[in-house]
C-alpha cells in the first residue's frame, strides 16, 4: 500500500496554527492537501504536556481576535465557519501592571480601560479613550485592507486614519495626546507581544495589539491549546486533509523557478503544484531548496534584510496549593523596574538577569486548570536571539538554570513567598527548545520585528515582489500579520488565499 498519493494540489509544511488554518481553507474549497508535520503531535508550540499526571499548557498566554460567542472576531469566526469548535473561556482582566510607583489591574472594554487609567492618573479619561478609539479604527483598517486591497486614493478617502498614522511610530502618535508619563507605562506593558520599543514600533501594530486585546479582550481554550490544534487537525482530517506526523521535509524541489513537490528525510519524493511552508524563508532559501541553484539572490538580500524578532524563556510551574494562599491574584502580571521600552528593548539582547518578565497563573482563567489545591504559574520573558545563539553547549545547563533562578527569586520576592518551597513540578522551556521541538530558526518565535522600515503596511506593498519561486507560499509567525497565534491562523488563511487566487487565474487563463 502506498503511503502517499502519486500528486496533490498542495503540500503544506508544518502541521501548526498557519498550516491547519492553510489546509483548512483549501479543504473546504475541495482541494487535494497533504500536510506534513516533523513531530508526532499538531500545533507546534500550540501545545501542552503531561507532568507528574498534571496536564500543562505550553505556551499560550492569551488568543487574540476570537471574540465572544455570537459575535466572533476574525480569528475566532474563521475557526467556527470550518466547523473547528473550542470551548474558549474569557480571560477576566487585561493584566496586572507591576512597574515603579503603580501597581493596578486593568480591564478590558475601551471606556473602562480608560476609567481605570483615569483613576490612577487623574485627567486622562477623555485622552486614553481617544487614543483607544484611534486604535480601534485603525485596527478595522488593517482587518479590511488585509482582505480587500484597494487604491492610494480609495484607502485616503475610506481609511483616513490608518494612511495619517501609517508613517509614524507609537510613540510620535502617543506623544500627541500629551499624556503624563505615568498613564503612558500602564498603556505600554504589552509592548513583549511585539517586542520593538515605541520609538520603532509601528503605531500600526499598536493599534491592532490595543485595539484587539483592550477592545474585545482574550481568550483561552478550556484544555488548554492544544484543544484548538488538536480540533483543527482532526476537522482537516475529516474533509479529506492526509496529514502525516514524523515526517520532516528535508528538500523543496524546484525547477525552472518552480515548485514541483519535496523530499522527506526518510526519502520519499512527493509532487504538488503548491507548496506551502512553516519553515523560516531563512531556513528554507539557505538550505531547503533543491537545487540550490534555483534560489534568486533577492530572496537572499531579503532574509538578511530582515531582523529576527523575540524568542522565548519560560519557568513553568505546578505549584502545591491555590492560587490565592500563594497571594497571586491576577491571570496576567507584566513586571519591570522601568517602562521604558527602548531600554528594555536593550536588555532583551543578553542572557539576564531579566528586567521585564510576564507571569500567567491559568487558574484565574480556567479554574481546571490543575486539581484542586494546586496552581498554575507561569513566569517568561521574551528574548532578542542575539545572546542565545552564544551559548555553548557546555554551558547551557548552567545558563538555562542561572537565569531560572533568576525569575523565580524576582516573583517571590514580589509575591512574598518562597516559591521554591511550593514545586511540585517544574519544566524549564528556552529558545533551544523551542528551536528543538519546532525547527523555528533561532527559536524565534514572533517572526520578523516590526519596525518602521518592515512591517505589516511595507509588508502588504512588496509581498507580490517577494514571491521569488512559482507556487511557493510561506505561513507562519514570519509572514504579515506577524507574531503570535492568532496573527499565525491568519497567516495561513492569507498563504492559502494566495493560492486559490493564484489557481483561479491559471484556470481562467486557460
Amino acid at each position: 500500500m502506498k503511503w502517499y498519493k502519486d500528486h496533490y494540489d498542495v503540500i503544506v509544511i508544518g502541521g501548526a496554527l498557519a498550516g491547519l488554518s492553510s489546509a483548512l481553507m483549501l479543504a473546504e474549497k475541495g482541494k487535494d492537501v497533504l500536510v506534513l508535520e516533523r513531530h508526532n503531535l499538531p500545533g507546534g508550540i500550540a501545545t501542552s504536556f503531561v507532568r507528574g499526571g498534571i496536564e500543562i499548557e505550553a505556551a499560550l498566554h492569551e488568543m487574540m481576535s476570537i471574540g465572544p460567542e455570537g459575535n466572533r472576531l476574525k480569528v475566532g469566526k474563521f475557526l467556527e465557519d470550518m466547523g473547528v469548535h473550542v470551548d474558549w473561556l474569557k480571560v477576566p482582566e487585561a493584566y496586572h501592571a507591576s512597574l515603579p510607583g503603580l501597581e493596578v489591574t486593568l480591564h478590558p472594554g475601551l471606556e473602562t480601560f480608560a476609567r481605570e487609567v483615569d483613576a490612577e492618573v487623574p485627567g486622562t479619561y477623555d485622552k486614553v479613550l481617544r487614543l483607544l478609539n484611534l486604535c480601534t479604527t485603525v485596527f478595522d483598517s488593517v482587518n479590511e485592507l488585509s482582505i480587500h486591497p484597494m487604491s492610494k486614493l480609495k484607502m485616503l478617502l475610506k481609511h483616513e486614519a490608518f494612511v495619517k498614522t501609517a508613517g509614524y511610530s507609537t510613540q510620535e502618535v502617543i506623544d500627541t495626546f500629551d499624556l503624563p508619563q505615568k498613564a503612558q507605562d500602564l498603556l505600554a506593558p504589552y509592548w513583549i507581544y511585539v517586542g520593538t520599543g515605541f520609538q520603532t514600533l509601528p503605531f500600526t501594530i499598536f493599534s491592532v495589539l490595543m485595539a484587539d486585546y483592550i477592545g474585545y479582550g482574550s481568550y483561552i481554550p478550556h484544555k488548554f491549546s492544544h484543544e484548538m490544534s488538536l480540533k483543527m487537525a482532526e476537522r482537516a482530517e475529516a474533509m479529506g486533509v492526509q496529514i502525516e506526523y514524523r515526517q520532516h521535509v528535508e528538500k523543496i524541489l524546484v525547477k525552472d523557478g518552480k515548485v514541483y513537490g519535496v523530499r522527506t528525510a526518510r526519502g520519499d519524493e512527493i509532487h504538488a503544484d503548491y507548496v506551502i511552508s512553516a519553515a523560516y524563508p531563512n531556513k528554507v532559501y539557505t538550505s531547503m531548496i533543491e537545487p540550490i541553484t534555483e534560489v534568486p539572490e533577492k530572496a537572499i538580500k531579503m532574509v538578511n534584510g530582515r531582523r529576527l524578532s523575540l524568542t522565548a524563556f519560560s519557568v513553568i510551574m505546578i505549584l502545591d496549593k491555590s492560587a490565592e494562599a500563594l497571594g497571586i491574584r491576577d491571570y496576567s502580571i507584566f513586571r519591570g523596574d522601568t517602562m521604558d521600552t527602548e531600554e528594555l528593548y536593550k536588555d532583551l539582547a543578553g542572557l539576564g538577569p531579566y528586567r521585564y518578565l510576564t507571569c500567567i497563573c491559568h487558574n484565574h482563567g480556567n479554574p481546571d486548570a490543575t486539581p484542586k489545591g494546586t496552581c498554575s504559574f507561569s513566569i517568561t520573558t521574551l528574548p532578542r536571539v542575539d545572546g542565545w545563539k552564544t551559548v555553548s553547549a557546555d554551558d547551557y545547563d548552567r545558563v538555562k538554570h542561572e537565569v531560572a533562578k533568576q525569575m523565580i527569586d524576582d516573583m517571590s520576592k514580589y509575591l512574598g513567598v518562597n516559591l521554591l518551597d511550593h514545586i511540585l513540578e517544574i519544566v524549564i522551556e528556552t529558545p533551544m527548545t523551542i528551536a528543538h521541538y519546532t525547527g523555528m530558526w533561532n527559536g524565534c518565535i514572533y517572526g520578523y520585528a516590526h519596525t518602521m522600515e518592515d512591517h505589516i503596511v511595507a509588508r502588504l506593498q512588496t509581498a507580490e515582489e517577494e514571491k521569488f519561486i512559482e507556487g511557493l507560499e510561506f505561513a507562519g509567525a514570519h509572514q504579515i500579520s506577524g507574531d503570535g497565534m492568532g496573527p499565525a491562523v491568519t497567516n495561513g488563511r492569507k498563504a492559502a488565499k494566495n493560492v486559490l487566487d493564484d489557481m483561479k487565474k491559471k484556470e481562467a487563463a486557460k
